[in-house]
């Protein structure tokens, strides 16, 4: 019976560490992580401590006893934000307690959400698209310049997509979007044709401002995560500083002042 109940705690806390990581990976903030680890753990009959660095999670299982009955570490390769993720697994750590989920049906749940097909890419550069078009407008673009920056913004999407491929470095994806959307924009303010493009380009490179990671720093700082804020924080600033490069290096070869 030990044995069997052993075997339990280590399939129930891969499990969970497998729950932590693809939270952490898909844009969770860590509060949101630890209470949603705590909850499945407290739905199983364990009591959990958890320890969440900017790239890995540990855990530690007790049983009723307080006896320990696991220990494990896991890292992640990568992080980005997939909001379906996170919703999805919070929902199933909602299930697995309402409805008495073995742990066999909780693995092949969580398996269900991780494999769960993206939007496809053609809608969502032109979603994006629209939300840049829609950015433009609201900082007094005209029509034009809204057109504009609906091409910018998919071209710069579309070449950062191609550099993740490739397995760039992060900064290094944020600058080539950033750079290419700039040029496109920054073309039409080139070409000195005479109508107000600043809007176009000021707006073209929106779409890459991290905008999770900063909630998440704040977040973080706010209930005490001291070092994970920073950590997101820093990655922020770095990728904000990679925008700025972009939009700086089209500047130059246009010569814009």
């Amino acid at each position: 019976m030990n044995q069997q109940k052993n075997n339990e705690a280590k399939e129930f806390g891969s499990i969970l560490l497998d729950v932590g990581v693809y939270l952490l990976s898909s844009g969770a903030s860590v509060s949101r992580i630890r209470i949603t680890m705590r909850r499945l753990a407290t739905t199983y009959g364990y009591l959990p401590h958890i320890s969440i660095a900017p790239k890995s999670v540990s855990l530690a299982l007790s049983d009723e006893d307080e006896l320990p009955v696991f220990n494990g570490i896991r890292t992640t390769p990568g992080q980005g934000v997939n909001f379906k993720t996170i919703s999805g697994i919070s929902r199933l750590s909602w299930v697995a307690s309402e409805k008495d989920l073995t742990l066999q049906e909780l693995r092949d749940e969580l398996n269900r959400l991780i494999a769960l097909p993206h939007y496809p890419r053609v809608i969502v550069l032109l979603a994006v698209g629209l939300a840049g078009s829609a950015f433009c407008f609201t900082f007094g673009g005209k029509l034009l310049e809204m057109v504009i920056t609906f091409g910018a913004t998919v071209f710069g999407l579309f070449v950062r997509q191609e550099a993740i491929k490739k397995k760039f470095n992060p900064y290094i994806c944020v600058f080539m979007g950033s750079l290419v959307a700039s040029l496109f924009a920054g073309a039409f303010v080139k070409a000195g044709l005479n109508i107000n493009f600043e809007h176009a380009f000021a707006t073209s490179v929106l779409f890459l401002i991290p905008g999770v990671p900063l909630i998440n720093c704040y977040t973080d700082l706010i209930d005490g995560n001291i070092l994970n804020g920073i950590v997101r924080g820093v990655n922020a600033l770095m990728f904000a500083l990679a925008i700025a490069l972009g939009l700086l290096s089209a500047m130059l070869i246009y010569n814009l002042k």
